[in-house]
C-alpha cells in the first residue's frame, strides 16, 4: 500500500473532505445569494427607472404634443447616461432616437432586451440593453431603455467567481486535507512503529509526544502511562516468580534433606514419626502460602464484590484485637485500644477481619522484635483506634518497633516483599499485599507513616449511614 493510499484512507483525511463538502455547500449557498439578490435588485431598480422615464415623456406629449417630444427625446438621446431612446410614426419610421429602428423581438411584449451598437464604429462590440414600448396617442411608438451591458458584465462576474471560488475551494481543502493528514498518519505510524517495537520484546520504549497537548498526545500519555504500568508488573511477576522459587525451594530442600537423612541413618519409629511432623508443618507453610496467593488473586479480580454489603467494622476490628491480645501477651507486647461504636461499611467482614488481623500480627511482631536491652528497652506496645471523620472510616494500627523507611512503605505491599533480605525469618511476604487487596476491593486505601517511633498503618474506608 502506497503512502498516498494510506492518506487518502485516514480518518483526518476523509473528515477533511466532509467538511470541505460542507463549506463548499456553504460557498456555493452564499455566493448564489448573492448572485439572485443583486441582479433582482439591479433589475428592478432598471426597471424602476424606465418607468419613471416614460411617465415623463408621456405626460410631455399630452401636454407639449409630439414637437415638444421630439425635441426632448432628441436632447435626451446625445446625452451619455446609458438611456436608450426611439420615437417612432406610426408606419414605423423614425422620428427621434440613438438607434435607428425598432427592435424586432418588440412585436412580442412590451418589455424586451436587445442588442444594439453605440457608436458608428465598425469595430464597435454590441451592447445590450432594456427597453419597455410604450405606445402614445395618435399611433406613435415610444421606446425607452437603458443600457444593461454593466450589469450583465457583472453577472458574468459573479459567475466566474462563483466557479474560481468553489475551484479554489476544492483544491486548497484537498491540499490542507493531504497535508494535515500527512502530519496526522506521520503520528500514527510513529506509535504503530513503537508498537511494533514493545511487541518485539523492548518493553523500555515509550510513544513519542510532540507537546502540543492534543488528543493525540493525550492518547500518547495514555499508552505510555499503560506501558510503565506493564513494565511495572512484569517487573512484579518477575520478582514474585524469583521469591516463589525461593520461598518453595528452602523448605521443598529441607523436607528432602530431612527424609534422606532418616533413611539414610535408620532410625527408630520416633525418629521417623519427628521427622514426618515437622516435613508437616512445612507443608502446611507452603500450602499457607500458595492459599494466600489464590486468596489476593480472588480478591484482585474483583471476585465477591457483587456480594458486599453493610457491615460493622467496629466489632470486625475488636474481634480482631481479642483474637490476638493472647498471642500479644506472650510476647510480652502491650495492647490498647479505642475503637468508636457503630462504623458501618459496605464489605465483607471476614475478609476485612483479616485484613485487620494481619496489620494486628505485623504491629505486634515488629513490636517484640525492635526491643534492644531490656534496661534501656521501652515496653514493647500497640495502639489501634477506629473513628470516623467526615464520609471515611479512619482505622489505625500502630506501634514502637522499628518502623519502615520511607522509600520502602510502598513497596512491602507487593507480594513477597520482605524487608529481611536473608528471608530466613518465618512468613512469606504476602501479609501487607492481602491487606492491600482487600482495601482494594472495599472502595478504600491503606498507607504507612512514622509513628516516631515506630509505625503507623492507616486504614480508610468509605462510611455508610
Amino acid at each position: 500500500m502506497t503512502r498516498l493510499t494510506r492518506l487518502l484512507k485516514t480518518s483526518t483525511f476523509r473528515l477533511s473532505v466532509v467538511y470541505l463538502a460542507l463549506f463548499g455547500l456553504s460557498v456555493v449557498t452564499i455566493l448564489a445569494y448573492v448572485y439572485l439578490n443583486t441582479s433582482v435588485l439591479l433589475a428592478r431598480q432598471t426597471n424602476e427607472t424606465i418607468d419613471a422615464e416614460i411617465t415623463g415623456l408621456a405626460e410631455q406629449y399630452r401636454s407639449g404634443g409630439l414637437q415638444r417630444l421630439v425635441r426632448i427625446v432628441a436632447e435626451r438621446s446625445r446625452m451619455r447616461g446609458g438611456g436608450v431612446y426611439l420615437l417612432t410614426m406610426p408606419d414605423g419610421r423614425r422620428l427621434a432616437g440613438n438607434i435607428t429602428a425598432m427592435p424586432a423581438a418588440v412585436a412580442g411584449s412590451d418589455w424586451v432586451e436587445f442588442d444594439f451598437s453605440a457608436g458608428a464604429g465598425a469595430g464597435e462590440r454590441p451592447r445590450t440593453a432594456r427597453a419597455l414600448l410604450f405606445r402614445l396617442a395618435g399611433g406613435y411608438h415610444l421606446l425607452v431603455g437603458r443600457d444593461i451591458e454593466a450589469l450583465r458584465n457583472f453577472e458574468v462576474l459573479i459567475r466566474e467567481t462563483f466557479v474560481w471560488a468553489l475551484g479554489l475551494t476544492l483544491v486548497l481543502g484537498l491540499a490542507g486535507g493531504l497535508l494535515i493528514s500527512r502530519g496526522f498518519l506521520t503520528r500514527i505510524e510513529d506509535i504503530t512503529r513503537t508498537s511494533q517495537t514493545i511487541i518485539a520484546g523492548d518493553l523500555t520504549r515509550r510513544v513519542p509526544v510532540a507537546g502540543s497537548d492534543d488528543e493525540v498526545d493525550r492518547l500518547a500519555g495514555s499508552l505510555n502511562d499503560m506501558l510503565d504500568e506493564i513494565e511495572r508488573l512484569m517487573a512484579v511477576t518477575r520478582q514474585v516468580t524469583d521469591n516463589v522459587a525461593h520461598d518453595l525451594r528452602t523448605p521443598l530442600s529441607r523436607m528432602r534433606a530431612r527424609i534422606e537423612d532418616v533413611l539414610r541413618a535408620g532410625h527408630d519409629g520416633a525418629a521417623y514419626r519427628d521427622t514426618l511432623e515437622r516435613t508437616l508443618e512445612d507443608t502446611d507453610r507452603l500450602i499457607a502460602t500458595f492459599n494466600a496467593l489464590l486468596s489476593i488473586a480472588r480478591i484482585e479480580s474483583g471476585v465477591g464484590r457483587e456480594s458486599l454489603g453493610p457491615i460493622d467494622v467496629s466489632a470486625a476490628l475488636a474481634d480482631a484485637v481479642e483474637l490476638y491480645e493472647p498471642v500479644a501477651e506472650d510476647r510480652q507486647v502491650s495492647v490498647s485500644h479505642d475503637i468508636e461504636s457503630g462504623l458501618g461499611a459496605r464489605g465483607d467482614r471476614q475478609l476485612l477481619g483479616q485484613a485487620f488481623a494481619n496489620l494486628i500480627d505485623n504491629a505486634i511482631k515488629y513490636a517484640a522484635n525492635g526491643r534492644g536491652p531490656e534496661a534501656a528497652a521501652p515496653q514493647p506496645r500497640i495502639e489501634i483506634s477506629a473513628r470516623r471523620a467526615g464520609s471515611r472510616i479512619e482505622v489505625v494500627v500502630a506501634d514502637n518497633g522499628p518502623g519502615i523507611a520511607p522509600e520502602d512503605r510502598a513497596r512491602v505491599f507487593s507480594r513477597f516483599v520482605r524487608l529481611e533480605q536473608s528471608r530466613t525469618a518465618p512468613g512469606s511476604g504476602l501479609g501487607l499485599a492481602l491487606v492491600a487487596a482487600v482495601v482494594r476491593l472495599h472502595g478504600g486505601e491503606v498507607r504507612l507513616a512514622d509513628n516516631a517511633p515506630g509505625l503507623r498503618a492507616v486504614t480508610v474506608l468509605p462510611a455508610i449511614d
